[in-house]
């Protein structure tokens, strides 16, 4: 497996562009499922998720092709003919999931095995089947699959709260869904993350009828058809958030480009209370850290718009380089912490407490070799590799690459010592 060679000590600068959002593409692509005709999907980064939903829709019989030069997919799903997307590859990624409400909505049937990702603490799909349920579907699990089906998809109100808060798979799968049902849906304690917003516009741009997505209740008129389309799809907030990280805790001036500020309000928040200095513009923003003088931070991670889950490790990588005690609270994925060992190994001083995280900043990191855990993890320890004495080497980074598109290379390109060690 390839590892990473980091080197420390680096101030970066220049400019980064960030690429589509994952998070939005792998629901859009499970969307295509949808149409009576091909549909083109723009701005979808190269990631070995994405060819994974690729290889999912390919298994169901669509024809796909993937123009990675100018990050553009073409789905043609008129010539589907199966309707189970196998354990091998749904075992992959989490995302896979969406494939289920799509293919009941077209076909009234769908199987699926119950899907993998990243180790984080406890995921289960218990909204997904209960909101399908509602939805009048038959629901049995057989063999690690489920096996879903009806003759009557009709309209129905539908409760999304859980534990931890909305569901953002969850949401999207019912909606897929609930697009091509009888009647009236109306999902509430839906998710109101931006990748959600998204698929809802493509689905629109596609025909459906959706209204207050973005809102915590969100309604859907069933329509009989819908058409393939041509469509763009939003930068990736989390991909931005991480690059805006590695300028503050490596102490630079960087710029990221292609971004909605919008969707980054509350870590730019943070970071300004901190005392980075954030300058935003229409579609981009600079983090100016070279002061280095920063107050410690408080942060709890919640649904949109809240501070993300997704940036937590990257976060926590940033306080240890901060003088003080710093605290998270993880409120989404209580056990996402699999990093903190990692970090520690570098001479961090982190301290966890049930789903609260105790980091005393500060103290200089030394390089180690490193195991990364998952896809935020790993991108965490990049960060922490960037300003570590010495060397630092990531191993299992296929973990990195579900997420980031070739990040050695842009980090190199602001200045990073970095370097992709192949198998």
């Amino acid at each position: 497996m390839d590892r990473l060679r980091v080197i420390g000590g680096t101030s970066l600068t220049g400019a980064v562009r960030i690429d589509g959002a994952k998070n939005a593409a792998l629901p859009i692509l499970a969307a295509t499922i949808l149409g009576d005709s091909p549909s083109i999907i723009r701005n979808v980064p190269p990631l070995s998720d994405v060819k994974t939903m690729l290889s999912i829709l390919e298994s169901l019989g669509a024809v796909c092709s993937f123009d990675m030069e100018n990050n553009v997919i073409t789905v043609d799903p008129t010539t589907i003919n199966n309707y189970t997307a196998p354990y091998d590859l749904v075992r992959k990624m989490r995302g896979s999931i969406c494939v289920l409400g799509p293919l009941i909505g077209k076909f009234g049937k769908g199987t699926v095995s119950f899907p993998g990702g990243c180790v984080i603490g406890q995921r289960p799909i218990d909204l997904h089947l209960k909101g399908l349920r509602a939805l009048n579907v038959s629901m049995n699990i057989n063999h690690g699959y489920i096996e879903a089906s009806t003759d009557d998809l009709r309209g129905n109100v539908v409760f999304l709260g859980g534990r931890f808060g909305s569901s953002v798979l969850a949401t999207a799968n019912i909606m897929l869904a609930a697009v091509k049902a009888k009647g009236t849906t109306v999902i509430e304690s839906a998710a109101c993350e931006p990748e959600l917003v998204d698929l809802a516009n493509f689905l629109k741009a596609m025909g459906a009828k959706i209204d207050h997505a973005g809102a915590h209740s969100i309604t859907i008129e069933g329509v009989q058809n819908l058409d393939g389309v041509d469509y763009t799809v939003i930068p990736d907030r989390i991909e931005a958030g991480t690059y805006i990280l590695a300028g503050a805790i490596t102490r630079s001036k960087v710029t990221i480009e292609n971004i909605i500020k919008e969707h980054l309000w509350a870590l730019n928040d943070i970071l300004t209370h901190s005392g980075v200095l954030i300058e935003t513009k229409d579609n981009s923003i600079t983090v100016d850290a070279r002061s280095g003088i920063f107050k410690p931070l408080d942060i709890t991670t919640l649904p949109y718009p809240g501070f993300p889950t997704d940036l937590q490790a990257q976060m926590m990588a940033f306080m240890i380089s901060v003088k003080g005690i710093s605290v998270i609270t993880e409120k989404i994925f209580p056990d996402r912490f699999m990093h903190i060992a990692e970090l520690n190994r570098m001479a961090a001083d982190i301290s966890l407490e049930h789903a609260t995280a105790i980091i005393k900043g500060g103290t200089p990191l030394s390089g180690a070799p490193l195991m990364a855990s998952d896809l935020r993890a790993s991108a965490a320890l990049v960060l922490a590799g960037l300003i570590a004495q010495g060397e630092t080497v990531i191993n299992r980074i296929y973990h990195l690459d579900r997420g980031y598109y070739k990040m050695e290379e842009k980090l190199r390109s602001l200045g990073a010592q970095i370097e992709r060690i192949p198998e």
